[in-house]
């Protein structure tokens, strides 16, 4: 079976490579990671020098059920990504059919098909839904409906607190993924989350192998997931300048198609056209190989709004 096509935001060496210019030059807006991340403080040395031991892996794991109300009953496990998780969850289960409502984030799709199994909504054993999703925005309702398996996707949901589905991490087969990098601005620490069935999280935590997340991430994680005002803050900031960029946007002729706080998806005239003249200002955005004329921007840091609208 094919594999899907993996495309995903990023790329400036790319970028820079076709339209010019050093990668410092230019902004990226292709993804949805909070331009204004998590202040890195002091890390012991100890955290870089010795292997992760077991009282920061805990005190991670505390600060996480305590900042997403893990009920009790489910598991949870830290891992280097989300991605990580993604590519091995479909191992948990012998291959058969799975649910993945598109468009949406297409490295699901990629890893059950890696393990053989074949992406349909006629009767299927497992199903994944990304809530919000990626890159409309759109919420889920997270039903299992009698699933075996059933992966809620919660990466950007860190947005909107009270829209997550943390409820149902006590269904039995039910895994859902929390990934650190994107609201907290810090995807190059890689953590993740995978809360749910203790059963297959125990599965999960047997592949990942022993000390799985790495030493300052312990730390800076454990850090963050227990500043509630910097996350409510940060939120407020990003729903402004959202309706910022929004406004920007439209004014140059766009419209509103959907997206999160995190990241806006447009519906142009034609997208490539819309990247091309961006990319020559050396701003990055986000198409997609099954539209003509939708683009995704992520949001800039407060001191690139000039060169945004400028460009526009």
């Amino acid at each position: 079976m094919a594999q899907p096509k993996r495309d995903h935001g990023g790329g400036l060496d790319a970028a820079a490579a076709r339209y010019g210019g050093a990668r410092a030059d230019w902004i990226d807006l292709s993804t949805g990671i909070n331009p204004v991340p998590y202040p890195v403080a002091d890390i012991p040395d100890d955290a870089w020098t010795a292997l992760p031991d077991a009282t920061a892996q805990q005190a991670l794991i505390r600060a996480a059920k305590s900042f997403w109300h893990v009920p009790d009953g489910a598991a949870i496990l830290a891992a280097p990504g989300a991605s990580s998780l993604i590519a091995r969850i479909p191992a948990l289960r012998p291959p058969g059919t799975v649910d993945i409502p598109a468009p949406t984030y297409n490295e699901h799709a990629a890893a059950f098909t890696a393990e053989g199994w074949q992406v349909s909504d006629q009767n299927p054993t497992a199903r994944v839904v990304v809530h919000p999703n990626n890159p409309t925005g759109d919420w889920q309702d997270g039903e299992t409906g009698g699933h075996d398996l059933q992966v809620i996707d919660e990466s950007f949901c860190d947005v909107a607190p009270d829209r997550s589905l943390i409820c149902r991490a006590t269904t039995p087969g039910t895994l859902i993924l929390k990934s650190f990098g994107k609201f907290w601005g810090l995807a190059g620490l890689r953590l993740g989350f995978a809360i749910g069935d203790p059963t297959l999280i125990d599965q999960l935590s047997q592949r990942l192998g022993p000390w799985p997340v790495a030493g300052p991430a312990l730390i800076l994680g454990r850090r963050a997931l227990t500043d509630p005002d910097w996350a409510n803050a940060t939120r407020q900031r990003l729903t402004a300048d959202a309706a910022r960029l929004d406004t920007r946007m439209t004014g140059a002729g766009a419209q509103l198609a959907g997206g999160t706080s995190l990241f806006r998806l447009y519906r142009v005239d034609h997208a490539q056209h819309w990247q091309d003249r961006l990319a020559k200002a050396h701003i990055w955005t986000r198409i997609f190989p099954y539209s003509d004329n939708l683009i995704r921007l992520g949001l800039p840091a407060p001191d690139q709004w000039a060169r945004i609208e400028a460009a526009l």
